[in-house]
């Protein structure tokens, strides 16, 4: 297999993965999500339901934005980047979303459970970014 072919595959099943994922309601999102969560963090029925209302908020926003970047690509084929006023708001947004969502999980989870979510959180980031780099330097 080319360089070529197979930046073309791994493209091809980035898009059938986001395919597959937005086949799901925000509801189904969050609940896997909460279940996920409840086995890492053992968490309690209370936080269960505390922790399924943040993660259905943030799958409704997602899936908002997964629905206007995708509207937004339709209506600008020829355009492929978007401008750096954008992009700033853009970045802004989603550290305004990480900041909320490390303060709801504190007020949510114990004091362990918080460190594991933690950490789990930063071993996620640091995979998307491995990944990023591989196919970075595939190009």
């Amino acid at each position: 297999m080319t360089a070529q072919e197979k930046r073309d595959y791994e493209r091809k099943q980035k898009m059938e993965r986001a395919e597959r994922m937005s086949e799901y309601t925000p509801e189904e999102m969050a609940q896997l999500q909460t279940k996920k969560m409840t086995l890492d963090l053992d968490l309690t029925e209370a936080q269960q339901k505390q922790i399924m209302a943040i993660n259905l908020k943030n799958a409704q926003s997602r899936k908002a934005m997964m629905e206007a970047r995708k509207a937004r690509m339709e209506e600008n084929k020829e355009v492929k980047a978007i401008s750096k006023e954008e992009k700033l708001k853009l970045k802004n947004d989603m550290l305004d979303r990480k900041i909320e969502m490390k303060k709801q999980m504190k007020e949510v989870l114990n004091k362990e459970q918080y460190e594991k979510w933690e950490a789990m959180a930063k071993e996620k980031m640091s995979k998307g970014r491995h990944q990023k780099k591989q196919m970075m330097s595939r190009k």
